[in-house]
């Protein structure tokens, strides 16, 4: 049989078996370039990179993703809005090697023995899921959290020092988000600490830690699934006004969550309000103070601060890629791509394409017309985009009022290990 299949798709087969670095080398002899989410200095500063690789080789075909890897926005839009690609990774011709893998692991198969998030299913599945959700996320209800919010950002500025230095992440940018998420969904106030490492170490497993931060993500997920499905229970004997009583109550048109859908919507709920937000504020945080013109224009003219969030979303968003997958035959900006293989859509690219955007590495919050992909597209818009510009617009809002003296410490900046959500772990500043 492998001397009937193509010359490429016996690189794809040996490259696989072979592992990454053998799939880097073909990738490498075959375009020139590799997309390598974890080689070095991506984490500081990926932009040089996705500007080369948008220049040399937008429809980048990769052996590593089996497929390709898309960095121009008008790409990537087309992709995302297309119902014949599919988030679903089960539809990847490699699934039944990734199964082979979680079986020697012991993980089962979460399409069958589990229940995969809804950021990984299609509709219907995805549209119901979704729908259970939304209702916590609409604008009148997000909008009402808006005095929690401001209140609990001047509380924790209020527990700083006059004058010193802080890491911004753990004086700000992570208790914000986790608080909120937690309140919304309805966790005790005694649980919080150790809910903010559960989102931390599931979070983790996205990066390129190694076999001890994938085992400890897998363990923080069954744990906090199990605290989940014990809160769960406790409200359906007792509910009351937060989501997790909204989700056990929950029926659209005769369906309920199950278990399994119940816990896993919990953990997507906790790491995506959590982690990325924070990683967005240090984002903004740090692109404000590395352009202290733009940051003064902010303070003397605070009604530019949705543009300001808007600019942060586009110029460096927590989001780095996404992917989905071909159902179909067919084609991607002139380039044949086959049923089962992948699109990797660099969303962080797009929004520095300069066909879109003019000048897209300067950063200016007075930038008009910036309808960036920092929250995706279509069917998986993100459900709390709403909730992100809230808290990342007052955690700015209340870092500009009440610290002016606000700049960069001598230390460095120490980023994620997280290749997908981009941003800072420990941001040193002064005030």
């Amino acid at each position: 049989m492998i001397g009937r299949m193509r010359p490429v798709d016996r690189w794809h087969r040996a490259a696989f078996a072979a592992g990454m670095g053998a799939r880097f080398v073909w990738e490498r002899a075959s375009t020139g370039i590799v997309f390598n989410p974890r080689a070095k200095g991506m984490r500081e500063d990926p932009y040089p990179f996705y500007r080369r690789l948008r220049e040399r080789d937008p429809v980048h075909r990769s052996a590593t993703m089996d497929g390709y890897v898309l960095t121009r926005y008008r790409d990537v839009l087309d992709v995302l809005g297309d119902r014949s690609h599919s988030a679903e990774d089960r539809n990847w011709r490699r699934w039944p090697r990734i199964l082979e893998l979680l079986a020697a692991a012991g993980e089962p198969d979460p399409y069958v023995d589990g229940s995969p998030t809804m950021l990984r299913l299609d509709p219907p599945d995805h549209t119901r899921l979704r729908g259970l959700v939304s209702k916590a996320f609409s604008p009148r209800a997000i909008d009402g959290w808006r005095p929690r919010i401001e209140n609990l950002a001047q509380e924790l500025l209020d527990a700083l020092p006059a004058h010193g230095e802080i890491d911004l992440v753990e004086a700000l940018a992570a208790p914000l988000p986790v608080v909120v998420i937690a309140e919304l969904l309805g966790v005790p106030v005694a649980d919080r600490d150790r809910f903010r490492r559960w989102s931390e170490d599931v979070a983790a497993s996205l990066g390129d830690g190694g076999p001890e931060i994938a085992a400890r993500a897998r363990r923080a997920t069954g744990e906090l699934g199990a605290y989940m499905l014990g809160i769960a229970d406790d409200r359906r004997r007792e509910p009351r006004d937060d989501l997790i009583s909204a989700l056990v109550a929950a029926e659209e048109e005769g369906d309920r969550l199950s278990r399994e859908e119940l816990a896993s919507t919990c953990v997507l709920l906790l790491v995506a309000g959590n982690e990325t937000t924070t990683k967005l504020i240090g984002n903004g945080v740090l692109a404000l103070l590395r352009n202290p013109s733009q940051l003064r224009w902010l303070r003397e003219e605070p009604k530019r601060i949705e543009g300001a969030v808007e600019e942060i979303l586009r110029y460096d968003g927590t989001v780095q890629f996404t992917s989905r997958v071909a159902m179909r035959d067919g084609e991607i900006a002139g380039r044949p791509i086959r049923a089962g293989q992948q699109v990797a859509l660099v969303l962080a690219a797009a929004n520095r394409d300069p066909e879109r955007f003019a000048e897209p590495d300067r950063f200016d919050i007075g930038r008009e017309d910036n309808r960036h992909l920092a929250f995706s597209h279509g069917t998986h818009f993100c459900l709390g985009s709403r909730l992100a510009r809230l808290e990342t617009r007052v955690a700015i809002e209340a870092l500009a009022t009440r610290l002016p003296g606000l700049a960069l410490a001598d230390e460095p900046v120490r980023y994620s290990p997280n290749t997908i959500l981009r941003g800072p772990d420990r941001l040193p500043l002064r005030y």
